[in-house]
């Protein structure tokens, strides 16, 4: 049994609590919190759990073999990191870090020990993404384009933008989905309340080939959104993660082009364009919760030694993007290029 301490208990401290209760292979040992509420919420609900607020206890616990991180981004680096110092395994909520060097730090030291450090990139491990990665690697074609909208009526946060709190989750899933790296970003947006970051912004991704990606994320939409277009030379998917069955979509529609490009004088490449409209089917996907999934995997890494889908890495490239948004944005658009964060094959 794989004894796990979490460390806070605010808006996604229950759901990660509750699956690590009923997980396989688990003991959940310990919840660490500041706020004395919620720490009887707990105490409520898992009587055999131990509560407390000094997180260093936690850290000498000989029966906590790992820690789950689920605080504000700004905590992130300074409680994992001394979760892998005192020999911990370590969970850690998106985004992994506030920044590239500290990512990389973190990668760096669980290394040293041996360690399994996960990153909480929920939505690679739900059905429909999985099965948006197959079909995107059999059956699409050549990718032409990924259009996301991720929007609703707050939850505002005061630490970071937009861009770090909703659209981590799209960059996360391209980066598990598309079969490149994007080389470059552009973003812009805006603060509609004075003092805190921005609520709205718009993401432009470019990658080596023809394949381009925007995503809206927005805190001031009226109705919660949350659906994407991936356009292929062959098919097109449809995903919206708020349609309780039919998730994906699959769209046998696209162009075909007639005839061949020729110079006729001073006329140049004229093309007929057709448009191919076929059916449309809705695939079976796994409706197992992404979270448990998630954390059976994580508990199932610690126990054998072996490396989550999403790990440091995937976490270090998610934020190396999300830097690169928040420099392009606070200059109104200006492309910033990206270098490769990936490691050598």
């Amino acid at each position: 049994m794989i004894g796990v301490a979490v460390v806070g208990y605010g808006y996604w401290g229950p759901n990660l609590v509750r699956n690590l209760h009923e997980a396989p292979g688990c003991r959940l040992i310990a919840v660490c919190d500041l706020r004395k509420d919620r720490l009887a919420a707990v105490e409520k609900r898992y009587p055999s759990v131990r509560i407390g607020d000094d997180f260093e206890m936690v850290l000498r616990d000989p029966e906590v073999d790992a820690v789950v991180v689920a605080t504000p981004v700004s905590t992130h680096f300074r409680l994992a990191m001394g979760a892998l110092r005192a020999g911990k395994h370590v969970f850690i909520e998106k985004p992994m870090a506030a920044s590239s060097e500290e990512a990389r730090l973190l990668i760096d030291e669980a290394a040293r020990h041996r360690l399994v450090l996960a990153v909480d990139h929920t939505f690679v491990h739900t059905g429909a993404v999985r099965k948006m990665r197959d079909l995107v690697r059999d059956g699409l074609g050549e990718i032409y384009y990924y259009d996301s909208v991720r929007v609703n009526l707050g939850l505002f946060q005061h630490d970071v933008s937009v861009i770090w709190d909703l659209a981590v989750h799209d960059l996360s899933i391209m980066d598990y989905v598309l079969c490149e790296e994007p080389v470059a970003v552009s973003a812009t947006g805006m603060s509609h309340v004075a003092g805190e970051p921005e609520n709205i912004a718009y993401l432009n991704l470019f990658y080596p080939s023809n394949l381009i990606a925007h995503l809206h994320v927005n805190w001031l939409a009226p109705v919660k959104l949350r659906r994407t277009l991936v356009g292929g030379s062959r098919k097109m998917i449809v995903y919206d993660d708020l349609e309780p069955s039919e998730k994906i979509k699959v769209y046998d529609r696209g162009i075909t082009l007639n005839g061949n490009p020729q110079k006729n004088g001073e006329k140049v490449y004229q093309m007929l364009v057709g448009y191919r409209t076929g059916d449309m089917c809705a695939p079976q996907l796994d409706m197992t919760e992404a979270l448990s999934r998630e954390l059976g995997e994580f508990i199932d890494c610690v126990e054998h030694g072996q490396t989550p889908i999403a790990d440091g890495h995937a976490g270090l490239r998610v934020v190396h993007l999300l830097e690169a948004a928040s420099r392009s944005l606070a200059q109104r658009g200006r492309l910033v290029e990206l270098n490769s964060t990936r490691r050598a094959a």
